[in-house]
């Protein structure tokens, strides 16, 4: 998950290479930063930051002030001008510039509005020299996995430094983005990390001094700094391309580099393939102090947790590996719907599977892409995915991840692979360095297919709304063929709930002898009938069994897992032994959370075994051990039936049997006779074996079924039921 990721924004338009610094053109009448040349002197004991900022700026004619933000604990001790004095070969001259300080009208910030002389060229060279402190520490993540960009301001501690555009650390134009160097001094054993190609390094005096350059242009520059290990590598693509390959791990972690490293260099070979050259001389994996998942240009910063779990998977590594390309070389145009995380998800989490042939992983991601939007979008809470533009909790996850992620799906089925894939490739070379936004991808598409696509963007990205699907009624009839021998002529109809979609729907038909996937085209009106032939008797037909369409599933036909309870309007957890030594207790406390994760207000009603009847409506949490077990089974079995057993040192799932202390199971079932609710059970043979998985339960919210040994997963599962499916009747049968 790349949750935070620092895009960039709109406000340059080409990069002009001349002599030493490159240099951005402005595409914006208003003034922009061309340029910034930073020198900053870091000291974690004190959180404090000294700092030089000699920027160039190109303004507009009209400019007569220009507004500047920056931390509101940083004060400017100087600002002057900088030009050249003809009379005295050339030397520099220096003149003060006017400025003030307004606080009132960006709240979290201050504005440094500074006047610019009435005379001069198209750029300005300004020098900035300020101080102050930044101590901010992450708070804790609220509704994710990661502290998002409004939980920290920055941070300058000896935990580490974390300075990020929201920090605000340097001087800076909103809206504008620029080429950086800097010039970093942070105490002897600290390292520093940022954008870019580092020139050199020194250590003199206690200080460890370091030059970056990052010459492509972004909106922000990241810096981070820790006590760090540093293992790097030069690699070389099948493509010929040279990469530096680094890693910057604590010193508990530093034996995963080649691990992290390896994992890299796979990514980027496949992805250099599709996406075209990598953007960056350089991909570093670093290590956080707080949890974070951020693709920063030329870097990716995860925190220490996600680091110590082998976070090299498609959706983790491999995602922030893609924003190289998609988010931080392509930009999202400022104050357009975000695109971004939408085609890296595609890209990442779901077709990396694909690509590899793991065709049941990948099949596991459409479905929890399909079943997270039914499960978290309510019908009067969506949205258009043209109007997402971050994420604060799952319901966005669904529209601006998952649904954008089928958007792109749904195109490839449209135009076919070629096209597609053609389009992606000159959509991430076309746009580097520019912002983008969804008409721009239209556009491309629409040129490399060769088709008006116009109705499908309208379609899938400018409404909100999935596709709400059923099979009506499905009939056949025998039909001999003129040789004598025998085919099956079937109607099959499909209805839609809801506004139409057009679209093409997969149906699985299940022969007397074999099965065969036929696809079939559902047009504007709420129902199509489609004529198909096929050789042998036809018995069932089953609707998108692959999870290969985008749509909204009624609760009651999704998959029984824990998200299920999360998600339902009435909840009840039955506890048995509780208190602050319980390990339960931190289930409780997380359960007391989420409840400010929905705009209303959700009452959970806890209840203790014995005291009370289970309510007869909305799903049920049963938390409970080895020595609660004969007061458990009964309230499980009417759901669950025989499916998971309970003895008494050890369970039952599906017939297999785990036993001894160190065991725990979560599992769901549909609640019988409740349509759409579910019961969940996490249940361990020891108070031990319950405190590993409590930690962590919520991560685990998309199987039926989850078994653990001290914490860790050995075994994960769903109960399977089948997609939906319709027996075919026979005309004329006797």
């Amino acid at each position: 998950m790349a949750f935070g990721t620092r895009f960039i924004c709109s406000g340059i338009a080409l990069l002009v290479v001349g002599a030493g610094w490159p240099h951005a053109v402005a595409g914006s009448a208003h003034s922009s930063i061309v340029s910034h040349d930073l020198e900053v002197t870091i000291n974690p004991a004190t959180h404090e930051l000294i700092g030089r900022d000699r920027m160039v700026v190109a303004r507009s004619i009209e400019a007569g002030t220009v507004s500047f933000s920056l931390a509101p604990t940083l004060r400017v001790e100087s600002l002057v001008m900088v030009g050249q004095d003809e009379s005295r070969d050339g030397r520099e001259q220096t003149q003060p510039v006017t400025f003030s300080i307004d606080r009132t009208a960006h709240p979290a910030g201050q504005r440094v509005v500074v006047s610019l002389p009435s005379r001069g060229g198209e750029q300005i060279t300004l020098d900035w020299i300020y101080r102050g402190t930044i101590n901010d520490p992450p708070k804790e993540p609220r509704h994710l996995r990661f502290v998002t960009p409004d939980e920290t301001a920055g941070y300058i501690g000896e935990e580490g430094v974390y300075l990020s555009g929201e920090s605000r650390w340097y001087p800076d134009i909103e809206g504008a983005y620029s080429v950086y160097r800097l010039h970093a001094h942070v105490p002897d054993g600290w390292t520093v990390v940022t954008q870019g190609r580092r020139q050199a390094e020194t250590v003199r005096d206690g200080w460890v001094s370091s030059t970056w350059a990052a010459a492509e242009p972004s909106e922000a520059l990241t810096l981070v700094a820790n006590r760090f290990v540093v293992r790097s590598r030069d690699w070389t693509s099948r493509t010929g391309q040279r990469i530096e390959l680094a890693t910057y791990f604590f010193p508990d972690n530093a034996g995963l580099a080649d691990e992290y490293l390896e994992a890299t260099a796979a990514y980027l070979d496949v992805y250099i393939g599709i996406l075209g050259e990598y953007p960056f001389h350089r991909f570093a994996v670093v290590e956080n102090f707080f949890p974070s998942g951020l693709g920063m240009p030329s870097f990716t910063l995860l925190g220490s947790g996600s680091i110590k779990r082998h976070y090299v998977q498609p959706y983790a590594l491999g995602h922030e590996i893609v924003h190289s390309w998609i988010g931080n070389s392509v930009f999202h145009r400022q104050g357009a719907g975000n695109w971004v995380e939408g085609l890296t998800t595609y890209l990442a989490n779901y077709y990396w599977h694909e690509l590899t042939g793991d065709d049941r992983q990948a099949a596991e991601q459409r479905r929890m892409m399909v079943e997270g939007y039914s499960l978290y979008v309510e019908q009067d809470r969506d949205y258009p995915v043209s109007r997402f533009f971050a994420k604060h909790d799952e319901r966005d996850n669904a529209i601006g991840y998952h649904k954008a992620a089928f958007v792109f799906q749904h195109l490839r089925h449209e135009i076919g692979d070629e096209a597609f894939w053609r389009g992606v490739k000159m959509f991430a070379q076309g746009y580097r360095n520019r912002p983008a936004d969804w008409g721009d991808i239209e556009r491309v598409f629409a040129r490399e297919s060769k088709r008006d696509l116009r109705w499908f963007f309208e379609q899938w990205v400018e409404r909100d709304g999935a596709p709400e699907l059923s099979l009506d009624a499905v009939h056949a009839r025998s039909v001999r063929n003129q040789d004598g021998g025998e085919t099956w002529r079937m109607a099959v109809r499909v209805r839609q709930s809801g506004r139409p979609f057009q679209m093409a729907v997969p149906l699985r038909i299940i022969l007397d002898e074999g099965a065969e996937t036929r696809w079939i085209r559902l047009g504007p009106a709420p129902a199509t009938t489609e004529e198909l032939v096929v050789a042998a008797r036809p018995l069932h037909v089953q609707l998108d069994p692959d999870w290969m369409v985008f749509r909204r599933v009624p609760r009651s036909r999704l998959t029984p897992m824990l998200n299920g309870y999360v998600t339902d309007g009435k909840r009840t957890v039955a506890r048995t032994v509780t208190g602050a030594a319980s390990p339960f207790q931190l289930v409780l406390d997380r359960i007391v959370e989420r409840e400010s994760e929905w705009p209303e207000s959700r009452e959970t009603a806890i209840v203790s075994f014995g005291e009370t009847t289970l309510p007869q409506a909305g799903s049920i949490l049963i938390l409970g051990g080895a020595d609660q077990r004969n007061r458990i089974e009964p309230l499980v079995k009417e759901s669950c039936g025989d499916l998971v057993r309970f003895r008494e040192e050890s369970f039952d799932v599906k017939g297999r049997t785990y036993e001894g202390p160190e065991m725990a199971v979560l599992f769901t079932c549909r609640r019988a006779a409740i349509p759409g609710s579910v019961v969940t059970v996490l249940y361990g043979l020891s108070p031990g074996a319950v405190e590993r998985v409590s930690h962590y339960l919520f991560y685990y919210g998309w199987h039926s079924y989850v078994v653990f040994k001290n914490g860790t997963v050995v075994e994960r599962g769903l109960w399977q039921d089948g997609p939906e499916a319709k027996e075919v009747k026979v005309d004329g049968a006797r």
